[in-house]
């Protein structure tokens, strides 16, 4: 795949881009229009849906990476690149999150390729959406934690999930239901078994759940759901309050007599 490069295609940037949730509808705009001008679309297809190819060109060709590997995936870039054309790899949700686009990138750098990211709705974002919540709500939390559990891809130790959980923070899980049984342990010690979580599966998609349960209830939920992927593990007092459970605090932004420097207090 090496060879000198010639000016026509030095220009021509591989894009990166984020197909967001699931719902074609929520690709952002200028991923549509990347997705209208490709020659060649390379797109995640364990995790795209096919209907978000509906924005594709009418002489835009389509490669699922599924079963590539990353040396396949490059130099199916490259081969298209070298010859001036417009790649788009397409990656589920936003790719900068657990996207593995920076190996790819390493790749591009050693071929003198060019590249550039547009970034997509992650699904803690669409889920949240759905459900009519904010993740962070005025002195209850402030945090929002996105992360999995290890499992056959480790996490460094200090991020492990036990560690995080004990934040009490909105926490969004992903890529965890696989090990649901160590996530409700964690959870249950961190949050209490009887707290509120929600599993949000393909949200966005047209067969999308949305499931509220108690933590000490996870497991269950999911297998009587026949939930085994595709899905996220949201926890925290934000799940709560989005069900009425509870009450929260009004924030200062819109308080009457709290001044800053667009309004004065009454």
């Amino acid at each position: 795949m090496k060879g000198k490069q010639n000016m026509n295609y030095t220009k021509n940037r591989v894009i990166f881009a984020g197909a967001g949730p699931g719902d074609p509808d929520l690709i952002t705009v200028k991923a549509m229009n990347a997705l209208k001008k490709a020659d060649l679309i390379i797109y995640a297809g364990s995790l795209v849906p096919e209907a978000v190819l509906c924005w594709k060109g009418n002489c835009s060709k389509t490669i699922s990476s599924a079963g590539l590997d990353l040396d396949q995936i490059v130099e199916k870039i490259y081969d298209y690149h070298k010859k001036g054309k417009k790649v788009v790899r397409l990656h589920t949700g936003d790719p900068a999150l657990y996207g593995a686009i920076f190996e790819q990138m390493r790749k591009l750098d050693k071929l003198n390729i060019p590249y550039s990211v547009i970034p997509g709705v992650t699904a803690a974002f669409a889920a949240s959406a759905k459900m009519n919540m904010e993740y962070t709500l005025p002195e209850v939390t402030q945090t929002l934690i996105l992360t999995r559990i290890s499992g056959r891809t480790p996490v460094p130790e200090t991020e492990n999930l036990e560690t995080l959980a004990a934040h009490k923070a909105s926490m969004s899980i992903y890529l965890s239901i696989g090990h649901v049984d160590k996530v409700q342990k964690i959870l249950e010690k961190h949050y209490g078994p009887g707290s509120t979580c929600a599993i949000a599966y393909k949200v966005s998609h047209p067969e999308e759940a949305i499931i509220y349960t108690q933590i000490q209830n996870l497991v269950q939920s999911c297998k009587d759901n026949n939930i085994m992927r595709h899905a996220l593990i949201i926890v925290g007092k934000s799940v709560a309050v989005s069900l009425k459970e509870s009450d929260v605090l009004e924030s200062k932004l819109y308080d009457a007599g709290f001044s800053h420097g667009y309004r004065s207090a009454k």
